[in-house]
């Protein structure tokens, strides 16, 4: 049997870390995020990055593992995340996997392999310079050839998942659909409880989530970007895709309004928790816990209790 594990997950700002943390501090867990961003250093205002403070003395794994320039992947959290998981287990602790990155979560939980890729190889350089010449119809076509189902889910503008499926086909001889289906046969790797949160009305949702970035722009979000940029790292890395980092550089590098860039991130922030529900709505056996206007972690630490108790893991 695949050993148990907590998992908090939930949209931006629907307070995962906080719950995180007082689970922790209750039942000797330990913290293991699962967010995209907060991997980088130097990215923390922008990312929500817990602080000293908010961590009150529980540790905190898979935060400032990688550099900005880098470009990170799933591959790469899973490789680092799942030592910080069994480690803490092997520690007698319970293991608190919180973060709203869906496929890292799952990634993480169904101990997915993935795909092969010798970075020196100068094979997806190769493909990425063949699809700015051709264009993404016909790389698409190309992989239709190849690998029709993998070609039937990908839009023609998508050239990083279209390269990367022609990356895979030509360096394993194996399409990434195969893969994938191969992968999904694996058993898993942890059993998790996992509990979702989510607020009873949209409006309180937007609400917090306007409220973080105001937050986060008085905490100095413009003064990190630019720092960022003015450190060297480029502005098209994937670091700097991320909600806040974007739109804010973009306003910085053009002489516009950071005050309009806020706003903008406030929208993409809202259309992004969207995303997030659904990604995490699909989960089986989800324990939900719904806010009101405000979340009530004392609440929610009694009810998350009850569920430990139930599924064995405290």
């Amino acid at each position: 049997m695949p050993p148990k594990i907590l998992v908090i997950s939930g949209p931006t700002a629907s307070g995962k870390t906080r719950l995180a943390v007082e689970l922790a501090l209750r039942h000797g867990g330990e913290v293991v995020s699962a967010d995209s961003m907060q991997v980088y250093r130097r990215m923390d205002i922008g990312t929500a990055k817990p602080t000293p403070e908010e961590m009150r003395g529980i540790p905190h794994h898979m935060l400032d593992v990688a550099d900005p320039e880098e470009d990170f992947s799933v591959a790469r959290y899973v490789e680092l995340a799942a030592p910080c998981v069994d480690d803490i287990l092997a520690r007698g602790k319970l293991p608190i996997v919180a973060g709203g990155t869906g496929l890292y979560l799952d990634s993480l939980l169904s101990g997915r392999t993935f795909a092969p890729f010798s970075p020196d190889g100068g094979l997806r350089a190769r493909l990425e310079a063949r699809f700015d010449a051709l264009g993404g119809e016909a790389m698409l076509g190309e992989l239709a050839a190849a690998d029709p189902e993998a070609a039937a889910r990908l839009h023609p503008n998508d050239r990083k998942r279209i390269v990367r499926a022609l990356e895979v086909f030509q360096q394993t001889g194996k399409t990434i659909s195969q893969h994938n289906r191969e992968t999904r046969a694996l058993p898993l790797r942890y059993d998790a409880l996992t509990l979702s949160l989510a607020f009873q009305r949209r409006e309180d949702m937007w609400a917090r989530i306007d409220r973080r970035v105001d937050e986060m722009m008085a905490a100095g979000l413009a003064e990190e970007v630019r720092a960022l940029l003015d450190s060297g790292v480029p502005a098209r890395c994937t670091a700097m895709q991320a909600i806040g980092y974007k739109e804010m550089a973009a306003a910085l590098r053009g002489g516009g309004d950071v005050c309009a860039a806020a706003e903008e991130i406030k929208l993409r922030s809202r259309q992004y928790a969207k995303r997030q529900l659904t990604w995490f709505r699909r989960t089986e056996g989800a324990k939900w816990l719904f806010w009101g206007p405000e979340p009530d972690f004392e609440a929610a630490c009694r009810t998350s209790t009850k569920y430990l108790e139930e599924f064995g893991l405290v």
